[in-house]
């Protein structure tokens, strides 16, 4: 086992990452910008390194400084995190170059599974199920209308190094194709360095399921059960919940042994999330593979009783997962709500400010990662993220009160700070969501209506 761990990361993900480290007797490194001085993982950990600006280009995602700083501090392994540098292969690679541990899949993995077009033609040949598109990235805007043609619209084109709910744009009629076409491709260009793009049919009042699988370096791969992410907006996701309402037990256990199947083809290692959309006639279709801890693993966390850190850092460090497939008995029910600074009645504008309150919820049950606290800078620099409120309880009913009464005690305030709180409660009262029928259109049909708003 390591002695110390360098955390590539900040905000909320970055202190979780830590707290598990210190329970397992690991030292720690926090990375930090001039904006994040004064952040709680920065007080928390044992060493903090500053390595550069606000701007993530010259802090969090420059590779020099981050490598710099895990050998002048000593660590022996890395944890990225989510976002940044995550699913970066070549980060992986320095790491390893640098004699220092990645904690997370192989170089060579995040390449082929980060191509999420190369991605599509490798589970396909795994015999996951995959939405009709293009075989590869679209060569020419003829490519892109061919394609559409064979597979009818509607249809969305997603970057093929896109992640995160970046990079993608829906198109009902071929006269909205190539205007699409070229302008995902610039933002491809400008987000991820790489336009290329893929096609794939778009379903309509689709279900978004995500399977958890992780795996270690002596073949085993184990699912730990599958979340509902359906509630989105802009593709990126609001709340989330394990496990998913109205699945059939069959189709649940079709699409975990799926995802186990993909991450053996591959030759996984750590932890991985198969993404699927689920059809309102229950066909499953793989969308991507993500190669990195989930913002909403605490869901997963909290019906399995499993620390999927911990078991990331001692996969890495060559150790077994601590568990086999028969010994993982999910129990109850977990949701999961993020608390953006956002404003949903100006599109979930940001609202970055000055934090004059903030005070989390509490009670049994209730889990709240965050990083924030009173007098703390919300800037523009980052993610709107303030905080993942998860519950847990017995049943579906008795979590949603939780969650609800759980978003009503938060106190939230700034002079420009506005939250998706009041958004979340109105959309686990939605009775489509109640019923647990709800699709990925859930969030566009509300914002056609009145938007809730507050702090």
């Amino acid at each position: 086992m390591f002695t110390t761990v360098l955390v590539a990361n900040r905000g909320e993900v970055a202190l979780r990452i830590a707290r598990t480290c210190r329970e397992l007797g690991l030292r720690t490194v926090a990375v930090y910008s001039t904006a994040d001085r004064d952040s709680a993982v920065v007080r928390f950990a044992d060493r903090a390194v500053r390595i550069g600006p606000p701007q993530a280009r010259g802090s969090y995602l420059h590779v020099p400084s981050v490598i710099e700083a895990a050998i002048a501090t000593g660590a022996e392994a890395v944890h990225p995190g989510y976002g940044f540098l995550s699913e970066d292969p070549d980060f992986a690679e320095i790491c390893e170059a640098n004699g220092l541990t990645f904690i997370g899949p192989p170089p060579r993995v995040i390449e082929q599974l980060g191509d999420k077009a190369m991605a599509r033609t490798l589970m396909a040949g795994a015999g996951l199920p995959v939405l009709p598109g293009s075989t590869g990235a679209l060569a020419t805007p003829g490519d892109a209308k061919e394609t559409a043609q064979r597979v009818g619209y509607p249809v969305i084109l997603k970057a093929v190094a896109g992640g995160g709910g970046r990079g993608m744009a829906v198109v009902r009629s071929e006269e909205g194709l190539l205007p699409a076409y070229h302008s995902t491709r610039a933002h491809a260009r400008a987000v991820f360095g790489d336009e290329r793009v893929y096609l794939e049919r778009f379903i309509e009042d689709a279900r978004h399921i995500e399977v958890q699988v992780v795996c270690d370096r002596h073949g085993a791969a184990v699912h730990l059960g599958e979340r509902d992410c359906s509630v989105q907006r802009r593709h990126q996701k609001l709340i989330e919940e394990s496990p998913a309402p109205n699945l059939p037990q069959e189709l649940r256990e079709r699409m975990c042994q799926a995802a186990v199947r993909g991450a053996l083809a591959v030759g996984y290692v750590g932890a991985a999330t198969f993404e699927f959309v689920l059809t309102p006639d229950h066909r499953f279709y793989l969308m991507e593979v993500n190669c990195r801890l989930q913002v909403e693993h605490p869901v997963t966390e909290m019906v399995t009783g499993i620390d999927l850190v911990r078991e990331q850092i001692t996969v890495a460090a060559g150790r077994p997962l601590s568990f086999r497939q028969d010994e993982v008995r999910p129990r109850g029910v977990a949701v999961e709500c993020r608390v953006n600074a956002e404003d949903p009645a100006r599109g979930f504008a940001p609202t970055p400010g000055l934090l004059t309150e903030f005070v989390p919820p509490g009670g049994p049950f209730v889990r709240v990662d965050t990083h924030a606290y009173p007098g703390w800078l919300v800037g523009p620099d980052y993610d709107s993220l303030l905080a993942k409120t998860v519950v847990w309880a017995p049943d579906r009913a008795q979590a949603l009160a939780r969650m609800d009464r759980a978003l009503s005690e938060f106190r939230i305030d700034g002079p420009a700070v506005r939250t998706t709180g009041a958004f979340l409660r109105e959309a686990l009262a939605r009775p489509e969501f109640r019923a647990g029928t709800h699709t990925t259109g859930l969030v566009a049909r509300m914002t056609e209506e009145p938007v809730a708003t507050g702090r």
